[in-house]
């Protein structure tokens, strides 16, 4: 699926010796589905303005080991998808909630739990201080979301923390918030599927063993879900999260409804004696206080997540993002503060073999019971899902990251289901290594979670009081009022995570985004000096006279844009040959093609372009198609010049192409194909710029 390197500004000038990678052999003809030369349908349409575009046949494999490989790949993520079906894969309301909300909502399920497993270290008195931690909790939970809310008014394309911070404040900032977003994701994903597996084996203590291993599977199941695309993640997620809205608005409301006639000797008003006798204690200090605060927090981790994907919304997307936004607040604050003041009057104290959730839901509904079971078996559910909303926001991040050239590339492609694979895969391996160090322990995680999300709320809430105050729209003062307010709070509870959790593990997170940081800078400075050395300006296209008694073999040059290394690729084709073509994959959406054609007339004015639009987003299936086209006699050997760009470092080569290995391996199964790669190596670049 990758775009060929020689497009990229990594391509260079000088020329090391052509060298071929894959020669002509002996034509074995085929004459059915799976043989070596027969496509299935019209690989290439054209176009009413003169390109080709490639159709799904292009892409159908030769081989039948291939044909065999594609029916599995369908069957698993079903078949692809061209751009032009982007648009029917955006969400509903009703998905969205299912999608984005999932992880604020299942926080409801811990995050009770995190601020009693504090408070009970000073005895039983000082569990009643988790009503009121949670109201104020559930108060910067509202403002928090009112200030996303403005952010979506403001950004209606999308207004990630990144996005706003790097725009009003400047890239240290964005840099900054997207480091401590991604380190967010990665731990999003590991602490809701660890909590899914606490929830599974507190309602089925003989699988405690396996606790890691449950995490594991459901986060490979999660992993092939979002493989196969946001619509299709939506609905296949959106069942088990409302039934855990279900499950747990019904705790809550069957759990005041008790209370009222009395339950276990605890009523609405009266507190039950806490299951393990504790021993009061007479005053509660501060910082105890705080580091409950601090823990409850965790309940507003993926209240970001509805303003980083905008786009993902069916129009009009800001209005149904804010909709949605609101409904997400008002439900988890309800079950956050409901949770809270059942766990305070049932007397319930944190165990190490059961969740909080799971002792309340045993006093409400019996122990053993049907909606018992339910309720966990929904929990359990979500709480995996949470780590969907992870699922959906790392990948985005990281694409615009790519794209702004902080990180690699090729987490900016579009697989064939319309998803960023790359982005997908990068966070399932990095989410499954921190669950196995850890040992799927939430207890555990929880302490390096939340702060790299309070960083970005923080510097996402002032990126967005000086958009209003430079805005200077009628009215600007109040929405600069709510932004600024929620910079305040989200401000004090980073530093008071920050300071109360530093011991616990928040540490590793205070070093790993300045690490994260440094990486981001360093990529991003290695793209800009291979733009800058690769750079050729009009002035530097030197026009070649062909020498005379050229022959006539058809010669194809891939070009992704006119730069110095593409340049000499195509100068050194008309050394060689007076039939040649330079062929332009252009991946729809993402390229303008006018001017790029603009510019080769002008350059190039002797030699053809041919433009083949490739709305699967793929490349070699559509070169191949072309040169099938190209050879009358598939026995007429046909000439492919591939420029590639090599970097001084080889833990560079992962931020570039490996086009021609793409090529070559095709190109395995058409003995007719002449594979040439044009090398430019970036010293020798640097010294010529």
């Amino acid at each position: 699926m990758a775009a060929p390197s020689d497009g990229d500004p990594s391509a260079g000038e000088e020329i090391s010796s052509p060298r071929p990678v894959t020669r002509a052999g002996r034509l074995i003809p085929g004459s059915r589905v799976g043989s070596r030369r027969v496509r299935i349908g019209r690989a290439l349409r054209p176009a009413d303005d003169g390109h080709l575009v490639a159709t799904e046949a292009a892409d159908r494999p030769t081989t039948q080991g291939g044909e065999w490989a594609r029916r599995v790949r369908n069957a698993l993520f079903g078949p692809p998808l061209s751009t032009e079906r982007e648009s029917s894969e955006r969400l509903n309301k009703v998905r969205a909630l299912a999608i984005f909300a999932s992880d604020a909502l299942s926080s409801s399920a811990y995050a009770t739990e995190e601020i009693l497993l504090v408070l009970v270290t000073a005895g039983a008195v000082a569990l009643s201080l988790g009503l009121p931690i949670s109201i104020g909790i559930a108060v910067l939970l509202a403002m928090v979301t009112m200030s996303y809310m403005q952010t979506v008014r403001a950004y209606p394309k999308g207004g990630g923390a990144y996005s706003v911070s790097s725009e009003n404040i400047g890239p240290w900032a964005g840099l900054i918030a997207a480091a401590a977003l991604l380190t967010d994701y990665i731990l999003t994903v590991a602490v809701s599927i660890s909590a899914g597996s606490l929830a599974v084996i507190s309602a089925l203590p003989a699988l405690a063993d396996f606790r890691v291993h449950i995490a594991l599977v459901a986060l490979i199941l999660l992993m092939l879900g979002n493989l196969r695309g946001v619509r299709e993640s939506g609905t296949v997620f959106a069942v088990p999260t409302y039934l855990f809205i279900f499950s747990f608005g019904a705790l809550i409301v069957v759990g005041l409804a008790r209370l009222a006639i009395g339950v276990d000797g605890a009523t609405l008003t009266t507190t039950a004696v806490p299951s393990h006798q504790l021993e009061a204690t007479a005053a509660v200090g501060l910082l105890l206080v705080l580091r409950a605060f601090a823990s409850g927090s965790t309940a507003l981790t993926g209240v970001e997540a509805i303003a980083n994907g905008v786009t993902a919304f069916q129009e009009p997307s800001a209005r149904n993002a804010r909709t949605t936004m609101a409904i997400m607040g008002a439900i988890l604050a309800f079950f956050f503060v409901g949770a809270t003041f059942l766990a305070w009057r049932l007397g319930v104290v944190p165990v190490h073999d059961e969740s909080v959730i799971s002792q309340i839901g045993r006093t409400i509904f019996g122990d053993g019971s049907i909606p018992y079971y339910f309720l966990q078996a929904t929990t359990a559910f979500v709480l995996m899902l949470a780590a969907n909303t992870a699922y959906n926001g790392f990948p985005r991040l990281a694409s615009i990251l790519a794209e702004d050239r902080y990180m690699p590339r090729q987490f900016a492609y579009i697989g064939d289901r319309l998803t960023y694979v790359t982005g997908i895969i990068v966070l399932t391996l990095v989410s499954g290594v921190v669950i196995v160090l850890f040992n799927a322990d939430t207890h555990r995680l929880i302490p390096l979670y939340a702060i790299g999300v309070f960083m970005a709320f923080t510097l996402s809430q002032v990126g967005m009081f000086r958009h209003w105050r430079s805005d200077g729209e009628p009215g600007w003062w109040r929405a600069a009022t709510v932004n600024g307010i929620g910079a305040a709070m989200t401000g004090v509870v980073t530093l008071v995570v920050a300071g109360t959790k530093f011991t616990h593990g928040a540490w590793v997170v205070l070093i790993l985004v300045p690490v994260m940081v440094w990486l981001l800078r360093n990529i991003h400075a290695h793209y800009a000096e291979v733009a800058r050395i690769s750079l050729m300006s009009d002035e530097d296209a030197r026009p070649l006279t062909r020498p005379a008694g050229l022959g006539s073999e058809p010669v194809v040059v891939t070009v992704r844009d006119l730069n110095r290394v593409s340049w000499r690729a195509v100068q050194y084709a008309r050394r060689i040959s007076s039939n040649v073509t330079g062929v332009h994959i252009a991946r729809e959406g993402h390229e303008d093609i006018e001017a790029f054609q603009t510019r080769w007339a002008r350059l190039v004015p002797d030699v053809p372009l041919v433009v083949v639009e490739s709305p699967y987003r793929t490349f070699v299936g559509p070169l191949l198609a072309y040169i099938d086209r190209v050879g009358v006699d598939p026995r007429d050997p046909v000439l492919v010049l591939v420029p590639e760009f090599r970097p001084r470092h080889w833990w560079a080569r992962i931020l570039h192409n490996r086009t021609t290995e793409q090529i070559q391996t095709a190109a395995e199964q058409r003995p007719n194909l002449l594979v040439v790669q044009v090398t430019a190596h970036q010293d020798t670049l640097r010294r010529s710029s």
